[in-house]
């Protein structure tokens, strides 16, 4: 088992001899972090991630604005493409920099990765996804079936053959496991027979159940297709998310456009207390390009979040729903 209080004492002595190194310090205050280490400088903020590294702009936003924080530095060994780019978009002066060693080199930020489309050996499965009662959705070239969000089908190129097929579960695992288990049922029913055991606790107000504990934020989603009205809107539309989601298993932002009052607005669907789903949603409106705003429910919308929200330069609304 790590001891979670000598890697914090480790870490903190790597980010200062990191800020030492630079000769830019003069009486360095020792100020907790939860996922890594930081450190104050008469106002100016180093804070060194150590878990979830391309996630960790929002927490380190949540740690400046408590520490009176007025000039940001965020050093990783990972991800720093996708921090500095996500940092550009906040008026707080933040510099990202990507750790080699001893070394600190200036973060450049990454465009996003294309979104891509199904390639035509996949699209041939839209029609039998459809018709086996799941929704066809496509990001990042990848045809899968839904249920409310949740992945029950998809298409995949065999490594060694290269013929396209589509596995039917939730996951790779429960994939493997359907067909060693049914691999003789016709697709469509195998379809079928995955999306009636889905779908009842996908819908809104179902009992718990791991079904619905997974990808919640895109349950939280479908509600709003099936309802624009709940957040002001007469029409809400499904988008890619502008990154791969790593794994059904963690919570990923989901992604909308919504009519409303006649313009059409990206909204950035989370659930859960997420403190980096602003930085996050940055990166939706720089895919849409449209304004964009974040829906959450109620019990999750907590202070912090509109506090780093306001550090955009554009700053966006959070929208709680019951």
């Amino acid at each position: 088992m790590v001891d979670q209080s000598r890697r914090s004492r480790l870490l903190t002595m790597k980010l200062t001899a990191l800020v030492r190194d630079r000769g830019e310090a003069v009486d360095l205050q020792t100020v907790p972090f939860a996922l890594g280490a930081a450190v104050l400088d008469d106002g100016v903020g180093w804070v060194l991630l150590d878990e979830r590294q391309h996630r960790g702009l929002g927490p380190a936003l949540a740690w400046a604005l408590r520490a009176g924080v007025e000039h940001l530095h965020l050093l990783a060994e990972e991800g720093t493409g996708t921090l500095a780019r996500r940092a550009t978009a906040f008026r707080l002066p933040i510099e990202v920099w990507h750790v080699a060693d001893r070394i600190l080199l200036p973060a450049i930020a990454e465009p996003l990765p294309p979104l891509g489309d199904a390639p035509e050996a996949h699209e041939q499965f839209r029609l039998l996804i459809a018709e086996g009662g799941a929704s066809p959705v496509v990001e990042h070239g990848v045809l899968v079936g839904e249920v409310r969000g949740l992945e029950v089908c998809r298409v995949v190129t065999d490594e060694f053959t290269g013929a396209a097929r589509l596995e039917v579960g939730i996951g790779q695992h429960d994939r493997e496991a359907f067909r060693m288990l049914h691999g003789d049922l016709p697709t469509v029913e195998a379809v079928a027979k995955v999306v009636a055991a889905v779908a009842p606790h996908r819908q809104h107000g179902a009992d718990p159940h791991p079904l619905n504990r997974l990808g919640r934020e895109q349950a939280l989603r479908a509600r709003l297709i099936d309802d624009p009205g709940l957040i002001g809107a007469t029409k809400v539309d499904a988008v890619p998310s502008p990154l791969v989601r790593p794994s059904l298993k963690d919570p990923h932002p989901a992604i909308a456009n919504a009519l409303i009052d006649g313009t059409l607005v990206t909204v950035v669907v989370s659930v859960g207390v997420d403190l980096d789903v602003v930085p996050y949603a940055t990166d939706a409106r720089l895919a849409t390009g449209n304004p964009t705003c974040l829906v959450v429910p109620v019990r999750d919308a907590v202070p912090v979040q509109r506090e780093i929200a306001a550090l955009l330069d554009d700053p966006m609304a959070i929208i709680p729903i019951d």
